[in-house]
């Protein structure tokens, strides 16, 4: 059973997501063809983060050793920083976590590096607008299904996969919290019904081909069955009576 959370404690997430945001705008414009490594990306979050009071959810979460999951065009999720730079035409997928005052927000967002293939491009625009649909659908009343659903017709209907192994999750004083399955395709009217003080993780993560996908030897790096790109959106929602509330923007 999700936590329901106070006006007050939203705000603290609100902060924390303040900071999100305004890490990943700022990685963002640094990234450079041929020149930005994500090892790179990786430092400059993590002094951002800590220049606004707040510290890398990620950073030694379950063992993992960075402050972001940085994942280059088929990696999907969980990607480990390299020293590798970032080529012209690649998508780069920055998600990471702030806690700040013992409240976390979650986000990610897909950039293109430099000029892409139209392809990339579409593949990109069809995730961040079912990110958009999924939200709209984080009403009291409504249910977790209604909102997997409506990502799942979205992005099926432009031919892309939508990930199975990898889904969504509550949050709030913990990184993963209730409810801890958020899955972005479902049956509407299925799944735990949204009420009011919840927070959650929306976060479609999409194929171009198959919804298929396979984790390295690392243990982290999930990349994508068929070898084609992946694109990720995620926002840290708040369900509130007026309907949803994004905590990951700088407003």
């Amino acid at each position: 059973m999700a936590i329901i959370k106070s006006a007050s404690e939203i705000a603290k997430m609100k902060e924390s997501g303040r900071i999100v945001a305004r890490t990943l705008r700022l990685c963002a414009e640094t990234i450079v063809p041929g020149k930005t490594t994500p090892n790179e990306l990786d430092a400059l979050a993590d002094k951002l983060i800590r220049e606004e009071g707040g510290v890398p959810s990620f950073l030694g979460y379950r063992g993992y050793p960075a402050a972001t999951c940085i994942s280059v065009n088929n990696v999907v999720v969980h990607g480990i920083p390299t020293d590798d730079p970032l080529k012209e035409g690649d998508i780069i997928s920055l998600d990471f976590g702030v806690v700040k005052d013992g409240w976390h927000a979650d986000g990610a967002w897909t950039f293109a590096v430099g000029t892409i293939s139209a392809d990339a491009q579409k593949l990109m625009n069809v995730t961040r607008e079912s990110l958009l649909q999924g939200i709209a659908k984080a009403r009291p009343g409504n249910t977790i299904g209604d909102i997997g659903a409506a990502v799942q017709k979205y992005v099926e209907s432009h031919g892309f996969g939508v990930v199975r192994d990898l889904v969504g999750h509550g949050i709030g004083q913990k990184l993963h919290d209730e409810p801890h399955n958020v899955p972005m395709f479902g049956k509407p009217g299925k799944g735990e019904k949204l009420r009011e003080g919840m927070c959650i993780c929306i976060e479609p993560m999409i194929n171009q081909g198959s919804w298929r996908v396979n984790t390295l030897s690392d243990g982290w790096t999930v990349v994508t069955a068929d070898d084609k790109l992946s694109a990720h959106f995620e926002h840290t929602v708040a369900i509130t009576k007026n309907g949803p509330v994004i905590l990951t923007t700088e407003d």
